[in-house]
């Protein structure tokens, strides 16, 4: 407990940030090594000021920060630190890394890693899309790391959780206020098959400027980021920035064209973000070490139309489920587009329902699974 003290008395040293903390252990290795050193040995490091050096002089262990410590081992909770080998190896690359962040569950130092992000209102198409991209990126042995918040973020976790592969969550709050509280099961699955972390203290509270921090952290510690369904106004948005920005892939998931929903992800495509259909859009991106898992993988597509998935169907059938798609459309529209006699359709309707490839929505809705 003595030596993550010392990481706690440092980060709470005033004017120094995250940037400046990876520079000190850049430097010195440790916290305690800082502490120790000269003001000579300080002043070599840049940007270092006689005023920093009497804050630092004048650095204590608080009560606060001993019973945040006491409490990480109490609950069983791990701190990973700059200096630990489970650290993220790419987060390690970016401008301003979190010092330490806590972790529930076992975080690996895998590089292969996805984030996947997303609108926490989406369509249905988006929670499929979601669900189905995560699930193919975690049988390839790739870690999915999302932010466990509602609608995309939920799906991808589920996603990868549902094909037996590894999945990441980063909080915008401390591991004891899990954010939403409907996904406390999710929390404990995750941290069962991976890991949920976080940067704020135990018992901090999901605040609206948390979130934008800790996207750089989804960001950060994976090789791209998948944007499946974000508004103009979306935090996902901030997420693919934060991609860019730290010189990863960036990629998105195209909608509708008529549905605001998408409007954020067709403007990330229009940007240069790489369309994706599959999850060998995103693979083939990547380095030769993501690539090897593809060889004997089979790629599915989210896409309408695989039709090695479909039950057998009748030609009727087909027509019907042709003519839909993944937004719901309503009955009298179909009528009109198939010409067909409303109680045959509706019969149709009913069997391809029945086969689980087409959901019904209220107010005669109908899109496929």
């Amino acid at each position: 407990m003595k030596t993550i003290l010392s990481w706690f008395a440092l980060k709470n040293v005033e004017g120094i940030g995250n940037h400046f903390f990876k520079r000190l252990i850049d430097r010195f290795e440790l916290p305690e090594q800082v502490f120790n050193a000269s003001d000579e040995e300080l002043l070599e490091v840049e940007g270092m000021s006689l005023r920093l050096i009497n804050a630092i002089r004048r650095h204590s262990i608080s009560d606060r920060d001993r019973k945040e410590a006491a409490l990480a081992v109490q609950k069983g909770y791990g701190i990973v630190t700059l200096s630990d080998p489970e650290y993220p190896p790419l987060l390690l690359g970016i401008a301003d890394p979190p010092p330490f962040f806590y972790v529930f569950g076992k975080l690996g130092a895998s590089a292969e890693n996805i984030a996947v992000v997303g609108s926490r209102s989406p369509t249905r198409y988006g929670i499929s899309a979601a669900s189905q991209l995560s699930g193919d990126l975690a049988s390839l042995k790739i870690t999915v790391v999302s932010g466990m918040a509602r609608g995309i973020d939920t799906a991808a976790h589920e996603g990868a959780l549902k094909s037996g592969g590894r999945t990441v969550a980063v909080l915008g709050s401390g591991l004891e206020q899990i954010y939403p509280s409907e996904n406390e099961k999710l929390f404990h699955r995750i941290a069962e098959n991976g890991a949920v972390i976080s940067e704020f203290p135990l018992n901090a509270r999901p605040e609206a400027y948390h979130f934008p921090i800790r996207n750089r952290v989804i960001s950060g510690m994976s090789l791209g980021t998948v944007v499946v369904e974000a508004g103009q106004r979306s935090g996902a948005l901030i997420t693919a920035r934060f991609a860019a920005e730290q010189g990863r892939e960036v990629f998105a998931v195209p909608g509708n064209i008529r549905s605001f929903k998408s409007s954020g992800t067709h403007k990330l495509i229009k940007a240069g973000a790489k369309l994706v259909e599959n999850a060998k859009d995103i693979t083939e991106e990547l380095p030769e070490l993501i690539q090897k898992h593809l060889a004997e993988k089979k790629i599915s597509s989210f896409q309408k139309g695989a039709k090695d998935t479909l039950p057998p169907l009748l030609p009727e059938e087909l027509a019907v489920f042709n003519s839909l798609g993944p937004y719901p459309v309503h009955i009298d529209d179909l009528i009109r587009k198939l010409s067909m006699e409303p109680g045959k359709l509706s019969g149709i309707l009913l069997q391809l329902e029945l086969k689980g490839i087409v959901r019904q929505s209220p107010g005669k809705l109908f899109s496929t699974e």
